[in-house]
């Protein structure tokens, strides 16, 4: 709902504070731990290390390899970190008040909202949507780029948004269009999008230690958006000969991207491309590329495609927690917009 120009400046997306709480503050760091110096450290965190999670979920050749400390020492190392994560089981009453600190976002529909939840897409988790080309996935990865930034009592988490484009596809124009929309002022919302071209599949995985080092750097990043997950892989990776190399990368790529969302308490929405089933007799044959490596690494997985009078209908196929269902939705000049089902 576009709001009146007398209440825009109240209702304006204010830049993300650069500042971390002193719950934070309080965690040990990998300096705090024992036989790891300084030169060790700046080993690890070029290798995209930058915490005691990090660190404590790695084997001791790996560590020796990327810090190029012994063994020995490594094993040592690895040792403490887990001792000082307390890593380990919690009863369920524990894991409810862990829960209470994810956000959501809202997607600018009440209706997708209700779909996933009430309150938009989790932190914590990964969201997918597929589809073909022009059913809206990246209509849907803009506004929640817009989203994001606003007040959680709004919808947003008061964050910034990365943006992995690797189809060429982000329009400024078009933020400028949704910001407007919700009265926010386009350039400050704009401001608070960082967005990268991967131009292959490497790249494209070398951008998220980029997004650890935002992090570390104090950004308050709450979202990353992928548009597409599958491009490069499947462009680059062709044929069945090329199948398995093409998942294996494929699914260190989406582990990564779910240990950023849980250690940052960040959500990751991306997009997928789609094919053609032709062992689909009846039905729809359209099916999400990836394969069953995708399917299991997204807790959110959604279904968007062309519906009547230009309406995109949108089916939830998976969730941890949610019944399937769907709804319909407009995307306008200004946003999402919700039909009447």
């Amino acid at each position: 709902m576009a709001i009146p120009k007398d209440e825009a400046e109240e209702k304006e997306v204010k830049k993300p504070a650069k500042k971390v709480s002193k719950k934070k503050d309080d965690e040990p760091k990998l300096m705090d731990l024992p036989g790891v110096g300084p030169g060790a450290i700046a080993k690890l965190e070029a290798a995209g290390i930058f915490d005691l999670m990090g660190l404590a979920v790695l084997t001791p050749p790996a560590l020796s390899e990327m810090a190029g400390m012994g063994e020995a020492a490594a094993r040592k190392a690895i040792q403490a970190a887990r001792k000082m994560m307390n890593l380990g089981f919690q009863d369920g009453l524990e894991y409810v008040e862990k829960r209470k600190e994810i956000g959501r976002i809202t997607t600018g529909s009440k209706n997708l909202d209700n779909l996933l939840g009430g309150r938009g897409i989790e932190t914590k988790a990964i969201t997918e949507a597929f589809g073909a080309f022009g059913s809206g996935k990246t209509q849907l990865a803009l506004s929640l780029a817009v989203g994001v930034q606003l007040p959680e009592e709004q919808g947003g988490c008061n964050g910034k948004a990365v943006y992995i484009d690797t189809e060429g596809t982000f329009r400024p124009e078009r933020i400028r269009q949704f910001a407007e929309g919700i009265g926010a002022n386009p350039d400050k919302v704009l401001k608070n999008i960082l967005v990268a071209r991967a131009f292959n599949s490497d790249h494209q995985m070398l951008l998220l230690d980029k997004v650890s080092e935002l992090i570390k750097d104090g950004e308050p990043i709450k979202i990353i958006i992928v548009d597409s997950l599958t491009a490069h892989f499947r462009a680059e990776f062709a044929g069945r000969g090329q199948l398995a190399d093409r998942q294996q990368r494929l699914n260190r790529y989406l582990h990564q991207l779910q240990k950023l969302a849980e250690q940052h308490n960040l959500a990751v929405y991306v997009t997928n491309q789609v094919m053609s089933d032709p062992a689909q007799l009846f039905g729809d044959p359209t099916k999400a590329i990836g394969g069953n490596i995708v399917g299991h690494a997204c807790t959110f997985r959604m279904y968007i495609r062309r519906g009547k009078k230009d309406s995109r209908v949108v089916k939830l196929i998976d969730s941890p927690n949610l019944p399937d269902g769907e709804t319909v939705i407009m995307i306008d000049t200004d946003g999402l917009k919700d039909v009447a089902v």
